[in-house]
């Protein structure tokens, strides 16, 4: 090939890579027209038809897990502790690891970031979406899945990161504006609807005999507070991220 030739081309990628950033970034940057209200509805009733039924439940717990595991391993980083990888099961259970010191303040909010960090998520996003920026809320939660996805240790959790990934990055790159729109707000009706669900599960299994190890003992062992004061602390958080971001999301 023409020596001449291949710098050329060279040259004519970089300038095409370097014109791109500027759009790039400015589609992050952004803001996006608001969805209809009908689509913000819409997206509503979506969510509550996977979070309400048991049968779906079932399912789409698991991505309230990937939320719940990856504000243990977040917020254990954030304090200083060694985050060593995260599991996620067919059960929607999981398990975070970090070392550290086992007790103290780092300790406290690592345990208590699992059941607050899924309606703090989607508090967060519908505060996003309130200010119009969909297409940064897209890219946020792709580069933190991704970032998650280095974390984990068993061939189930990669599997459901992986997708629940992709299916981000599939709407982020190639999706129409109303089709992105209408992704983001369902998932973050999703996370606040859902992050509601599973305390209760706990507070009820727990009533059986069961969970005995749950954040919530975990808490009230390091704390000296019992764990029922815990449970109106998850509790409090997401109901309150519920209001708060549905009122954002219903432009109230």
């Amino acid at each position: 090939m023409d020596s001449t030739a291949s710098t050329a081309s060279t040259a004519d990628t970089i300038s095409t890579a370097a014109a791109a950033l500027p759009d790039l970034w400015d589609r992050l940057t952004g803001t996006q027209p608001d969805p209809d209200m009908w689509v913000v509805l819409a997206t509503m009733g979506a969510a509550l038809a996977i979070v309400v039924p048991h049968a779906l439940w079932r399912i789409s717990r698991n991505a309230i897990t990937i939320a719940h595991e990856g504000g243990h391993g977040l917020v254990a980083l954030l304090t200083g502790r060694t985050l060593t990888g995260i599991r996620l099961h067919s059960d929607t259970s999981g398990l975070t690891v970090s070392r550290g010191k086992p007790h103290g303040i780092g300790m406290i909010l690592t345990a208590a970031a699992g059941y607050t960090a899924p309606p703090l998520l989607g508090l967060g996003g519908a505060s996003l979406l309130g200010a119009g920026r969909i297409t940064l809320l897209l890219w946020a939660a792709t580069a933190l899945l991704l970032v998650m996805l280095v974390m984990i240790r068993n061939a189930y959790g990669a599997l459901t990161v992986i997708v629940t990934g992709g299916t981000f990055l599939v709407v982020s790159w190639l999706a129409g504006p109303q089709v992105q729109a209408a992704f983001a707000y369902a998932v973050v009706w999703f996370l606040l609807l859902g992050g509601v669900r599973p305390a209760f599960e706990l507070q009820a299994k727990r009533a059986r005999g069961g969970a005995g190890d749950s954040d919530a003992d975990q808490l009230s062992r390091l704390t000296h507070v019992p764990a029922a004061l815990w449970f109106f602390l998850f509790h409090a958080v997401s109901l309150c991220s519920l209001l708060g971001g549905g009122r954002w999301l219903l432009g109230l």
